[in-house]
């Protein structure tokens, strides 16, 4: 097959077959000053672009690998053409998408994200196409633009792994991590024989610094772009319950906004009420709440259908209205469990700004006597339901439904 002089390297290896840079030139170079390139960039005072999102509805759609469900680092390329320019390659790519395609390409001044994130790519063999999220730099050709085009590759690979959660963790040299080369995942994990960009660091490194640029070098410069990204944003801890709990729109909540993440603790994307048809007492779905380490405001994660498929949204506590929930608290009661009694027990009361999650049920309860020692009272919409704290023989407490006694 004849190929575009635009194709990237990706896509020329795959259908070609043929590896760029031997592997053997690669490795004989040496750096006799590690942190050059680094450097400059901290000396330079370089930034980043930030990430245009340009997503083509054209890419397929696939599911991470099973069990995970979502990215679990970042693959790094290069395009291996040294003509070729960016929105060249991005078209060249959703041309010829079906042989191969990644994420995201960068250059000396953009960071360009043409595929979701969410759903995977191929660009690197079987193994690491189901894990990893993919971008390919565009080769450039001044000391200056190289250096820009590092600091965004680190900063784009940091953003992806601060987006999913991830921590810097180099699978260079044992692959295990977070940060792989596409060299990397040929050595590791196989599907692939590729060696980039191993060889476009060292060269560009050499011709503008003097030296060979390495991926060790790259790797610390994608850690202290993550430290950077979390010295800007605020940790939250979270907590998941069972996912169908339901509450309503406070009548406030037009004072805050949807978000896909937390506000603050990561970029986030904001949403209007609009699109969710919202209103003041519209029933919503919780599925997780996440607390600011420092601040310590309460979010939750919320949708506004059942489905837990359905698309989730992230907004501040006060724009939700759970109805009250009153304790009499330092009880010493022995209730006995109604002896047709089929109901789930839980680690909280249900439908509270708790969340809560199954724990069990009471079906291997029933007919028994057990110890109470606090009763929880939840109203909401002038409807009232009252709960059991259990204290077991052994083990933590749970709740039940005061309906299930005698």
């Amino acid at each position: 097959m004849k190929l575009a002089s635009t194709g990237s390297h990706v896509l020329r290896a795959l259908v070609t077959g043929v590896a760029v840079l031997g592997v053997g030139v690669v490795t004989s170079l040496t750096t006799a000053h590690a942190e050059s390139v680094n450097s400059y960039i901290s000396n330079q005072k370089i930034g980043h672009a930030t990430v245009t999102k340009s997503i083509w509805s054209g890419f397929p759609k696939y599911k991470y690998r099973n069990g995970v469900g979502k990215p679990e680092g970042v693959v790094v390329h290069e395009t291996a053409n040294a003509t070729s320019t960016i929105y060249g390659e991005i078209a060249y790519m959703k041309a010829h998408y079906s042989n191969a395609f990644v994420h995201s390409f960068v250059d000396a001044s953009r960071i360009v994200n043409i595929a979701n994130t969410n759903y995977l790519a191929w660009g690197a063999g079987p193994a690491a196409n189901q894990r990893y999220v993919q971008f390919e730099q565009v080769e450039v050709h001044s000391k200056s633009a190289f250096a820009h085009e590092v600091a965004n590759a680190a900063y784009y690979t940091a953003y992806i792994l601060n987006e999913y959660n991830l921590k810097p963790n180099n699978a260079m040299s044992d692959g295990k991590g977070t940060v792989w080369s596409h060299n990397a995942v040929s050595n590791f994990l196989g599907g692939t024989t590729h060696t980039d960009p191993v060889g476009y660091y060292a060269s560009a490194g050499k011709k503008y610094f003097g030296q060979a640029y390495t991926m060790a070098q790259f790797y610390e410069q994608v850690k202290r772009q993550y430290n950077l990204i979390h010295k800007t944003y605020e940790t939250a801890t979270y907590q998941k319950g069972s996912g169908s709990e339901t509450a309503k729109l406070s009548s406030s909540y037009t004072k805050y906004r949807l978000y896909n993440h937390i506000k603050g603790t990561r970029a986030t994307k904001k949403y209007t009420w609009t699109r969710s048809k919202a209103y003041t007492g519209k029933r919503i779905y919780i599925d997780e709440i996440g607390t600011k380490t420092k601040a310590k405001s309460k979010w939750y994660r919320i949708r506004f259908k059942k489905s837990q498929s359905a698309q989730k949204y992230w907004v501040y506590s006060k724009a939700i209205d759970f109805g009250t929930l009153t304790f009499n608290k330092n009880l010493t009661l022995q209730k006995t469990v109604k002896s047709t009694s089929n109901a789930t027990t839980y680690n909280h009361i249900p439908n509270t700004h708790y969340l809560s999650k199954a724990v069990g049920n009471t079906t291997s309860l029933r007919g028994q006597t057990v110890n109470i020692n606090c009763e929880g009272f939840r109203t909401i919409d002038g409807v009232k339901t009252t709960w059991y704290r259990v204290v077991p023989t052994s083990g933590a407490t749970y709740w039940i439904n005061a309906t299930e006694f005698d």
